[in-house]
């Protein structure tokens, strides 16, 4: 599915290129947004993200709720994680808004769940990549 300006081959690299850096972040601790674009821009070819940008910043979103997906589709986990959970907010200590209301629609955190509900949910969801991914959980 072409969007935000991007045709489907590039988001089929980005995605594959952003789960493979996942993946090996997980064993070395939680990356930026900034860090994630700049990386995916190095190993692809594609051009970074521009977060100056509403639609940039929606497309990382998107990627990231991509990449959630597949990883699910290659690496299925009881209970469920989340890869994007490793992703920060440059100079924060916890996941954006879209990670939780992709968390809501996957039926992982309820509709409903307070902002210490979610914060728990983060830090669950981060110490169970690192667990499932073979690094020492270091978050909060």
């Amino acid at each position: 599915m072409s969007g935000y300006g991007r045709a489907d081959i590039e988001w089929n690299m980005l995605v594959e290129a952003g789960r493979g850096f996942l993946v090996g972040r997980a064993k070395l601790g939680k990356p930026s947004y900034t860090e994630l674009s700049v990386t995916l821009a190095r190993r692809t070819g594609c051009r970074a993200f521009d977060f100056e940008r509403a639609d940039e910043r929606a497309a990382m979103g998107h990627l990231l709720g991509r990449i959630v997906g597949r990883d699910r589709e290659i690496a299925p986990s009881d209970p469920p994680v989340m890869l994007s959970a490793l992703v920060n907010y440059l100079g924060a200590n916890d996941a954006g808004p879209g990670f939780y209301q992709l968390a809501k629609d996957l039926q992982l955190l309820p509709m409903s769940a307070s902002l210490d509900e979610k914060f728990e949910f983060w830090i669950t969801q981060v110490k169970r990549l690192y667990e499932r991914h073979g690094a020492s959980p270091a978050v909060a």
